[in-house]
């Protein structure tokens, strides 16, 4: 099985364009304003339009309100839902939309702990903590802390880019990888080049060993 690829924080249609034809997996819309990768809903559902089948439309949230969430629902075509900060799982299942919860390595996290409290999600995302910073940190955690029986149902992010990723599918088996600041020119601008190599390195490594 291969490991899947997101490509988060989109902002621009040569962007999309760019992850798409590189063969990516998911599309990542990041709605935290406070972020520079941020999109409104209007630019968010206008970047969707055109996305061919089997590419997943993901919105991120960081402890929106549930207003805020379905607004943005009635606007933009979101196949998945990732939330990104203190959300209760009874939260993130209120949408009807399949979902997945972001946990940020804190020296202390009961990774069990959070797999039992968001048994209702599709999956959680393995992110670095930084206590400024709820995501896109472009630093990596270390990933001897992921139990090998759950990295198969993981997705890894934080700090991933072309020089480090087929180590890091090497080392932790995860189903699938998140990548932003690795492929980017500056927040917020994606290089394509840089996501054809990260696209390249995933597919050439063989898991299967």
């Amino acid at each position: 099985m291969r490991t899947r690829v997101k490509i988060c924080g989109l902002t621009r249609r040569a962007d999309v364009d760019a992850a798409v034809a590189a063969g990516v997996d998911a599309i990542g819309f990041v709605f935290h304003p406070p972020s520079p990768r941020a999109v409104s809903a209007q630019d968010a559902r206008d970047l969707c339009a055109g996305l061919p089948p089997f590419v997943t439309a993901v919105g991120l949230f960081v402890d929106a309100s549930p207003e805020q969430i379905r607004a943005t629902l009635d606007q933009v075509p979101l196949e998945l839902l990732q939330f990104h900060g203190d959300e209760a799982p009874e939260l993130c299942a209120s949408f009807g939309r399949r979902w997945i919860k972001a946990v940020r390595m804190r020296p202390d996290i009961d990774l069990a702990a959070q797999l039992k409290r968001y048994e209702q999600a599709a999956g959680l995302l393995l992110d670095t903590f930084d206590p400024a910073r709820p995501g896109g940190t472009g630093q990596r955690f270390d990933w001897d802390r992921i139990p090998a029986a759950i990295a198969p149902s993981i997705v890894l992010a934080g700090g991933l880019d072309a020089d480090n990723v087929a180590e890091a599918i090497r080392r932790v088996r995860p189903f699938g990888v998140d990548v932003s600041g690795g492929v980017e020119a500056s927040k917020g601008i994606k290089d394509h080049d840089k996501i054809r190599d990260f696209m390249q390195r995933v597919n050439d490594v063989d898991i299967s060993r």
